[in-house]
């Protein structure tokens, strides 16, 4: 079965959704939604809607909010907090991007420009983290002690 090409129009209920998720407001949601479909035509792919979207999200995200991720042992004071709070931010939008909006690891990595199998472990504790109602902030902070160092 051949799934049918939807257009930015078909795809503005998800960004809603999407952005309401994220962001907890429907002012903020409505405003990145406007923003969003600033930057899209008609013509524009799936992917490349999403990819606006998430273009937009990052960059309502001020420093302000990166400053208040608390610190653990395993980030110390010179890990730059923006970069983490946007890798938060990815591991929810994946996790929502398959949520409400069925889209396939594939698909994701595509709009979020990481490798499938990031996406899939991002999915996989994401979605973990949802039955256990903890917050995404807490996943990544805790998951990512385990993360490999590079040795120099």
């Amino acid at each position: 079965m051949i799934k049918a090409k939807r257009t930015p129009l078909d795809l503005m209920d998800d960004i809603y959704s999407l952005a309401h998720w994220l962001t907890g407001s429907e002012t903020t949601a409505t405003e990145l939604v406007n923003k969003t479909y600033m930057n899209v035509d008609n013509e524009s792919s799936e992917t490349e809607v999403f990819t606006t979207f998430r273009t937009c999200y990052l960059d309502s995200i001020d420093e302000d909010d990166a400053n208040s991720l608390p610190e653990t042992p395993c980030f110390s004071k010179e890990t730059p907090g923006m970069s983490l709070f946007k890798q938060d931010a990815d591991i929810r939008l994946s996790v929502l991007l398959s949520a409400i909006s069925g889209l396939k690891h594939r698909a994701i990595s595509r709009i979020l420009g990481k490798p499938l199998m990031t996406i899939r472990a991002w999915l996989s504790e994401g979605r973990k983290s949802l039955v256990h109602d903890a917050r995404f902030e807490y996943l990544f902070l805790n998951t990512g002690c385990y993360r490999r160092r590079e040795v120099s």
